[in-house]
């Protein structure tokens, strides 16, 4: 609902116009600008109340009113599309990282297996698994560093 107790929806820019006031009371204070002269007899586009002025101006208020309007609406929906573009972005994000969260608490797992038995196997075997790893570590570094600086 407006001020005027009519539902918004039904006043369009032509009607407010028509709820400016067209008294054509004198004005109380004396200002020479508070009556229009008088009609002067020629043909004038204008009405011979002295009201279009105003109204006009009223008029052109109310169209740039209904144009800010329309700017801020169309920002208003943008915002909305913007916020909810977010939330699903954030929804997404949430599923992905509780699947990386299982993933590494899967990776995890294996490795700490991994380890386990390197080192029974390690406990079986003395202090020879010891050189062994030392060897393919030297070599893996080796070949690195020739496939690097031959690049």
């Amino acid at each position: 609902m407006s001020r005027l107790g009519v539902p918004s929806s039904t006043l369009s820019h032509r009607d407010r116009g028509s709820l400016v006031s067209n008294s054509n009371s004198d004005d109380a204070s004396g200002s020479p600008f508070s009556r229009s002269p008088g009609h002067s007899g020629r043909n004038s586009p204008y009405p011979p109340n002295g009201n279009y002025g105003a109204q006009r101006f009223a008029e052109d208020l109310e169209g740039q009113n209904d144009e800010r309007l329309e700017g801020l609406t169309a920002k208003v929906k943008l915002l909305k599309d913007v916020t909810i573009a977010i939330g699903s972005e954030v929804r997404d994000s949430t599923v992905q990282l509780s699947q990386m969260n299982d993933a590494f608490a899967e990776t995890g797992s294996i490795l700490g297996g991994t380890f386990r038995r390197m080192n029974n196997m390690a406990s079986r075997q003395g202090g020879r698994w010891m050189c062994y790893m030392v060897f393919i570590i030297l070599v893996s570094w080796f070949f690195i560093f020739v496939w690097w600086f031959r690049r």
